[in-house]
């Protein structure tokens, strides 16, 4: 299980992430659901090492995660929003980079590492091409199959389906309950509510950089009038 306790982020004199506590199991999405700005993504760079703390702690089967070592140990993985691919290298490439480099792996271990992936998530035939070459979705999964190449215990993906017809969001979805069914923890930041019916998932609306409201996404659509600040959220009231 992932514990994130009393976590406090400042920016500028800002509290980005107010003393926000999630609980995560393996096998689990966590939904981080509000508006630009509440302070989603911030928790999920915090994670990854990409911002530091001013308070809180995060343990991670009952030991306390050292941040500042997760890009060592490759414990958490992260997809971001504009996928940050390497444009000048072939899709292949954008996999075995990290795989050779990082990892360590022989130049045969990462191309079938990075082979198993590319078939997993049919883009076998595009592991030559460019990046340039690729639709909006097929990066989207790339970026997917690159998180996992270093095989993270959590993945972290932030705005996943911005700018993607509603086709790839289910396509999307689908990749993150597949995440899930093989025991990953998985943390997603969103405003999109049409993710919400599209996979099972514990949704945790945020505001001002806390968490106001939560509920299984199952027990939320039954029973929508339990949880009235996602409701409003999802209907648009924001």
């Amino acid at each position: 299980m992932l514990k994130i306790k009393n976590i406090i982020k400042i920016i500028k004199d800002r509290i980005i992430v107010n003393n926000l506590s999630l609980n995560i199991e393996y096998g689990e999405v966590a939904v981080l659901l509000g508006s630009s700005g509440v302070g989603k993504s911030t928790l999920l760079r915090i994670l990854n090492n990409l911002e530091t703390i001013n308070n809180g702690i995060v343990e991670l089967d009952g030991k306390r995660l050292d941040l500042t070592q997760v890009n060592k140990t490759h414990t958490v993985g992260m997809v971001f929003q504009q996928f940050n691919l390497f444009e000048h290298l072939t899709v292949e490439q954008n996999i075995t980079l990290a795989l050779q480099v990082v990892a360590g792996k022989s130049k045969k271990e990462a191309h079938a590492i990075a082979m198993d992936l590319l078939k997993r998530y049919e883009l076998a035939d595009k592991a030559k091409s460019m990046i340039s070459q690729l639709s909006g979705g097929q990066k989207q999964r790339l970026a997917i199959a690159r998180t996992l190449a270093l095989k993270p215990k959590i993945v972290c993906m932030d705005e996943p389906t911005s700018a993607l017809d509603p086709l790839l969001t289910t396509y999307v979805a689908e990749s993150i309950a597949e995440l899930a069914a093989q025991k990953y923890i998985v943390l997603v930041a969103t405003h999109d509510t049409s993710l919400l019916e599209k996979m099972p998932c514990t949704i945790h609306l945020m505001r001002n950089g806390s968490i106001v409201e939560s509920a299984k996404s199952i027990d939320f659509f039954a029973h929508k009038q339990n949880y009235p600040l996602i409701a409003a959220f999802v209907q648009g009231n924001r």
